[in-house]
């Protein structure tokens, strides 16, 4: 039979791993090359796949002289994610306060009181803030990976990052070093055509 191809969100899941597990930045021929290599998706669709990435804000894309240079690594995933927690649970103990609140009231209205319209409404209230509880309860539930250890991982990602930028800045110097040798080119000159700017250096 005939083999099924990969649906779209498919192609950018693959793509998203090349840059997980390398954690280098690429130039789009440098990634074609890589994906041929590896038999992960056509070559053909990797200018597309990397496009929807980029737009979306999941891969990151910096112009620097002529060429375009693409990277995405885990930490500024697993950031994402620490942050939504954080909503969330902030969310769920807001949501959890004000539920207590409308308990109270309600067995309040109880005491000596016929069914008013104020606890009809009451009981309303409460009925959806348990709704929203659950929902809020199911959401955090989804992002309780994001523990100590989560957090460690993002600290390990973060000096992969680091590294990887460094080495990155480690060629552009080089490249500056063989550009004033060769040609006779004045570093400001260098900087200004190819848009560096002068703070450029490494990252501590």
């Amino acid at each position: 039979s005939k083999k099924k191809g990969l649906s779209a969100e498919e192609k950018r899941t693959r793509m998203m791993e090349i840059f997980f597990e390398t954690k280098d930045v690429f130039q789009l021929k440098d990634l074609e090359k890589t994906v041929f290599k590896n038999c992960l998706l056509a070559a053909m669709s990797v200018k597309e796949v990397l496009q929807s990435l980029v737009d979306d804000g999941m891969v990151d894309c910096e112009r620097i002289g002529t060429s375009n240079y693409y990277w995405a690594f885990p930490s500024k995933a697993l950031h994402a994610r620490k942050r939504k927690l954080e909503v969330l649970e902030s969310q769920l103990s807001e949501g959890s306060q004000k539920h207590a609140s409308l308990q109270k009231s309600i067995e309040k209205a109880k005491i000596g009181r016929c069914e008013t319209e104020e606890r009809t409404r009451l009981a309303k209230e409460l009925s959806s803030l348990r709704d929203q509880r659950e929902q809020l309860k199911a959401e955090v539930e989804k992002y309780k990976d994001c523990d100590p250890q989560v957090v460690e991982e993002i600290r390990q990602a973060n000096k992969v990052a680091k590294e990887a930028a460094n080495r990155w800045t480690d060629n552009i110097f080089a490249i500056k070093s063989w550009a004033k040798r060769k040609f006779g080119f004045e570093e400001n000159k260098i900087d200004k055509t190819f848009g560096i700017p002068e703070d450029f250096d490494y990252i501590d």
